[in-house]
């Protein structure tokens, strides 16, 4: 498995793979066909010299995608929004610590980033578990802040990692 920076040609694969990801509920917030590709590009090209969008390649195929945007006021720029998506193709080879891992490094490194801060869904045990042994801690619970598209809600978790420098 490869990681490398996103480019805005990713966008149509990254958008397939997204929509195909939020036909299990609990795992994204958006629902299927609910994000335009353009967003996609345009959040590619963003974060190519505002913060960092990656995939991960095996075989010449996006297995998974991932980034870390900042956020846009002065006062909290320092804290960076974590997403990170596994494609279902490629289930349990590793994909997200292989994301996380980089884009933690790239954290740890750049000196804009004071906080990586992000949500999980309360029925997501195994992005948890990965988020917790890469030295993420629990901050906050949003009770029934996700309606899942099969109609049922569901509490996000909000958890924060803290570069050491």
């Amino acid at each position: 498995m490869q990681i490398r920076t996103a480019r805005t040609d990713d966008a149509e694969t990254i958008a397939a793979a997204e929509a195909e990801t939020q036909r299990t509920p609990g795992l994204l917030v958006a629902w299927p066909g609910e994000i335009p590709v353009e967003e996609y590009r345009s959040k590619i090209a963003k974060l190519a010299t505002d913060g960092r969008y990656i995939v991960a390649e095996e075989n010449g195929a996006l297995v998974g995608h991932a980034f870390l945007d900042p956020m846009p006021m002065h006062a909290n720029a320092h804290v960076f929004r974590l997403t990170i998506v596994a494609h279902p193709s490629h289930p349990g080879h590793g994909t997200g610590t292989a994301l996380l891992r980089d884009l933690l490094d790239w954290a740890q490194h750049d000196p804009r980033v004071g906080k990586v801060e992000l949500k999980v869904r309360a029925g997501n045990l195994r992005a948890q578990k990965l988020y917790r042994r890469m030295g993420f801690v629990e901050e906050a619970r949003f009770r029934q802040r996700v309606r899942r598209f099969d109609g049922a809600f569901e509490d996000d978790l909000g958890m924060a990692w803290f570069p050491v420098r």
